[in-house]
């Protein structure tokens, strides 16, 4: 059942597709584009070069819901390692548009901890616009029939030593339980590649780790109906307590977990100045994104900030219309930011 915060019209529900590489995550979303049925489909695609897919994938489908402009690879490295950096910034970028989608899929790769994705629906930028419709997790039936999490065991250990912004560590095994944990809608892909017996033991594999309320559906070829892909309306941001894994189940917990904001009037003699304060804000412990606009003395335009990470860009912006009023700074990071000491280090 949908959650009541689902009926509000200006949340755009968010469907997260997680699973192994070669599960067949790629078929899934690429059939579900070409029947989609009038939507207007956003994607966001954790790249790894040939795994996953290259974004190229809709050249050739002739889909109309989904254009060159609505596909956004991320390819800094696990997805879920790399949330205030990559992800966050692109849900904004997507929902900032003057035309926004009717819906957003996101892609992971096959390394990805689809909770740490879930959790982050609570950015205070994405939070009101956007709900998580759905955690789609898909399994290789094919390879849990024959004792194997993953098609290629090897391939996907390999991948995980090639990404060096890492910051999990999991088995192959854990992987697989957390993102069974995690999921609203399992689909075992490749049914048709595997004998009803075959099936049975995948089905009884799955129950061990499943939350409850998931569902489990056979599918063969990548085809799923498109609304039981994007129509799961589980408000899952609402639970995520309920999704826990292996890490949070020991008591870790992924450095992008809970997020606070808070907002400052800032005033700085010249734009180096201001740059120099932000740098030093952003170097401070569980400090995320800073964005917006410094008042440069003497000057009628603000100084436009935008700041994720390390990474800086500034410009000046268009005169401010109040002068009695300040241009603002909004300081996004972990719950346990220290705010006197960013007020600080900005001159606030």
């Amino acid at each position: 059942m949908s959650s009541p915060a689902m009926s509000s019209p200006a949340r755009i529900p968010a469907t997260i597709v997680t699973g192994f590489l070669g599960a067949g995550k790629t078929t899934i979303i690429r059939h579900m584009l070409e029947n989609a049925g009038g939507r207007k489909i956003a994607l966001i695609v954790n790249e790894f070069g040939d795994t996953g897919f290259d974004g190229g994938i809709l050249s050739d489908c002739g889909s109309p819901a989904c254009g060159e402009d609505d596909i956004v690879e991320l390819a800094n490295g696990c997805i879920c390692c790399t949330v205030a950096d990559d992800f966050l910034p692109a849900m904004e970028s997507l929902l900032s548009r003057e035309s926004p989608p009717d819906h957003i899929v996101i892609e992971t790769s096959g390394l990805a901890l689809p909770q740490p994705l879930v959790k982050a629906f609570a950015w205070p930028s994405v939070r009101h616009r956007v709900t998580v419709d759905g955690v789609v997790t898909v399994v290789d039936a094919e390879a849990v029939a024959a004792g194997r999490m993953a098609s290629d065991e090897a391939r996907v250990q390999a991948q995980r030593e090639a990404d060096a912004s890492l910051d999990h560590d999991d088995p192959i095994e854990e992987l697989f339980e957390d993102q069974l944990r995690c999921a609203d809608l399992i689909i075992l892909a490749k049914s048709d590649l595997v004998d009803e017996a075959g099936i049975l033991k995948v089905e009884a594999r799955i129950g061990e780790d499943k939350r409850q309320p998931a569902s489990v559906i056979r599918s063969s070829r990548g085809i799923v109906p498109p609304e039981v892909l994007l129509g799961v309306g589980a408000g899952a941001e609402d639970d995520s307590h309920n999704r826990l894994s292996h890490h949070e189940m020991e008591g870790e917990e992924h450095e992008h977990d809970d997020f606070d904001s808070f907002s400052l009037s800032v005033t700085a003699a010249d734009k180096g100045e201001a740059e120099s304060r932000v740098q030093q804000a952003l170097a401070l412990p569980g400090v995320l994104r800073i964005k917006g606009r410094i008042a440069i003395s003497g000057k009628p335009a603000p100084l436009a900030v935008q700041a994720v990470g390390q990474r800086l860009e500034t410009w000046f912006d268009k005169p401010n219309g109040n002068a009695a009023s300040l241009p603002k700074l909004v300081v996004i990071g972990l719950s346990d930011l220290d705010q006197a000491a960013v007020a600080e280090a900005l001159g606030a």
